[in-house]
């Protein structure tokens, strides 16, 4: 090639490594992605799977990252609870590794010695609750009684505008209230 405002010719050996997340077949068949284009580029594939389908993984590239960052900032942290890395290995992980990085990060910044489920992202944490509460409460009144709680919680306690969204009249909510034995 010919740099620009150079009258010599360069020559460069180069490797191209490009990634997607999407499928490069199914692009060309839509005309998204040129087919001579992926021909160039497809030498040699490897397919990764999303971290949400390698659980696995989860585990080892924590403490990677956890390594990696508490040298960073220079703290010494001892590890990860059993409690954390349960709720790492059950997250989604849209975001896929990088991500996971950027939770484990925030924790390092924040926790003290280990990282414990305090020092989790609130996300997580609600998430962590959202699942508990499903796992161990099959009742549907249990499950009437913490929805009303959340929803009591969210409008700060107030009934009308609770019963409003719940839609119910407010003397079933006060019914509801008193059945279940909440209080706020």
């Amino acid at each position: 090639y010919i740099k620009i405002g150079d009258t010599k010719l360069t020559k460069v050996d180069v490797r191209i490594i490009s990634a997607t997340n999407r499928d490069l077949k199914k692009e060309i068949e839509n005309g998204n992605f040129r087919e001579d284009l992926y021909f160039r580029l497809s030498v040699f594939q490897i397919c990764l799977p999303p971290l949400r389908e390698r659980k696995d993984d989860i585990e080892s590239l924590s403490y990677m990252f956890l390594n990696k960052f508490a040298n960073k900032l220079n703290k010494k942290i001892t590890g990860i609870t059993p409690e954390v890395l349960d709720i790492l290995k059950n997250a989604e992980w849209k975001g896929n590794v990088r991500e996971l990085r950027n939770v484990i990060e925030r924790c390092s910044i924040v926790c003290e010695e280990q990282i414990t489920f305090e020092d989790l992202p609130l996300d997580l944490q609600k998430r962590k609750s959202d699942i508990s509460l499903m796992k161990d409460n099959f009742e549907l009144a249990e499950i009437e009684r913490m929805h009303i709680i959340k929803v009591l919680q969210y409008t700060n306690g107030n009934k009308t505008e609770a019963a409003r969204l719940l839609k119910i009249g407010l003397a079933t909510l006060y019914r509801k209230i008193e059945t279940y034995k909440i209080s706020m």
